[in-house]
């Protein structure tokens, strides 16, 4: 039987949300230590079992085959949980040091490293994208197909922005999915197994827009466009300008874009559903399952949309430091300022939002998107517990991670299962904030 295991573009939503520098998180930056007990920064432990509760049923019900966790509060670790096998075939426990592939929450790192090129003052927010990547001068529009079936276009009526950029307002296609034609052309031009980021850039710019930059909302390749810029604009690869502007400061010592031969027993493997059988499958690197990359080998392109593996640790690492305002042991990536402006909404109220079948269309008033992250600007309004200003996106094997800035928490889940594997990042959410008892402390 073919294994074929298909990326549900879907789990790029995986209850995303926002954040925005809480008043004083600048003057409380604080390490990752462990915290006395969760009562000593205001959880209830008899309330917080229900989230270990619940995460290790996902596992043992057979929905993943691992997990990890951690929660954290002013820099305080509360839970940090391990669950299930690296791998069901060789039967390895979860290592506490288990490499995962993070997919899409690479790119809220990619808006950091923007950022840091924000604040050197080499780009603003309405620059047009052709002032750095003049290769997209010439945008057309997708306006339909005309009586013989052939697609019309029209010119752009304007470069995008920046702005437009990072808050995936632009118009770009991604490929995710199929439903739109213009995603249809980004898998016939396979945008994204482009030969490194100038050949994505190049492939881009002979695409079509889906809509007038600054009309929709539609997920999309432009994180990978951002990290062009950052190639273009530091000298550097996108993965020398992380490593070391974000994850040697950081200490993320096992975050990159490959996973190298001295550690690839640490990284666990991924898994999907059998479209026939229903059953959880490992998704094997093969012709069988194309959407599979493999990590142990260094990648045609460096992803910033998508191509980061890393620790739960690592990712703990640079959310806390996103919640101490730009941050963390000394170690100062961003100013407090810069943390809050990608925390702010961007996405104009005129903007239609659509998914073009690889998000969920989930904005409202209560929740937006800021460059490279969701916000969340009325939690209670949009039927959630955590503080005004959560942050968070998730990755396309079930990965999410949020920071709220207002409660300073941050948590990070880690799976390897394309899809998701359910709602884990708003069960995960409503369990850690029922235990959040006195908010105060």
């Amino acid at each position: 039987m073919t294994r074929r295991v298909h990326l549900l573009a879907t789990a790029f939503a995986v209850a995303a949300l926002s954040l925005a520098t809480a008043p004083g998180a600048q003057a409380r930056a604080q390490a990752l230590t462990a915290a006395a007990n969760p009562e000593s920064v205001g959880f209830d432990s008899q309330r917080l079992k229900k989230l270990d509760d619940a995460m290790a049923k996902a596992v043992a019900d057979g929905r993943v085959v691992g997990m990890q966790t951690l929660l954290a509060r002013h820099g305080k670790v509360v839970a940090t949980n391990t669950y299930g096998k690296m791998s069901t075939a060789t039967g390895q426990p979860m290592r506490k040091d288990a490499i995962f592939r993070i997919y899409s929450m690479t790119k809220p790192i990619t808006g950091v490293a923007m950022m840091i090129l924000f604040e050197e003052g080499r780009w603003r927010l309405d620059d047009p994208v052709t002032k750095f990547l003049p290769e997209l001068k010439d945008l057309k529009v997708w306006k339909g197909l005309d009586s013989k079936g052939q697609p019309t276009l029209e010119p752009v009526r304007r470069a995008p922005t920046m702005r437009e950029l990072m808050s995936h307002t632009a118009g770009f296609g991604y490929g995710l999915s199929d439903r739109h034609p213009v995603d249809k052309m980004y898998q016939e031009q396979q945008v994204l197994g482009s030969n490194g980021l100038k050949d994505l850039t190049t492939k881009v710019a002979g695409l079509p827009l889906l809509f007038q930059p600054g009309e929709r909302w539609s997920y999309s390749v432009a994180v990978d466009l951002q990290g062009a810029i950052v190639e273009r604009l530091s000298g550097q690869t996108l993965g020398q300008f992380m490593e070391s502007r974000i994850f040697k400061p950081l200490k993320m010592t096992d975050t990159a874009f490959m996973t190298p031969a001295d550690k690839v027993a640490r990284l666990a493997a991924v898994y999907g559903e059998d479209p026939k059988t229903k059953q959880v499958v490992e998704a094997v690197v093969g012709p069988d399952n194309p959407q599979v990359q493999d990590f142990t080998k260094p990648p045609l392109m460096e992803s910033g949309g998508g191509g980061l593996v890393g620790t739960t640790a690592d990712y703990a690492r640079f959310a806390q430091m996103m919640a101490n305002g730009g941050e963390l042991d000394g170690a100062r990536i961003l100013s407090p300022a810069s943390v809050e402006m990608m925390g702010t909404n961007q996405i104009p109220a005129a903007a239609l939002v659509t998914s073009n079948g690889s998000a969920a269309s989930f904005f409202n008033e209560s929740i937006g998107f800021g460059l490279d992250v969701m916000v969340v600007n009325d939690p209670r309004r949009a039927g959630s517990l955590e503080g005004k200003g959560t942050m968070s996106w998730g990755g396309a094997a079930g990965t999410w991670f949020w920071v709220d800035p207002t409660n300073d928490v941050i948590f990070v889940g880690m799976i390897q299962h394309y899809g998701g594997a359910g709602d884990l990042g708003g069960l995960s959410r409503t369990l850690v904030y029922q235990a959040l008892v006195d908010p105060k402390k």
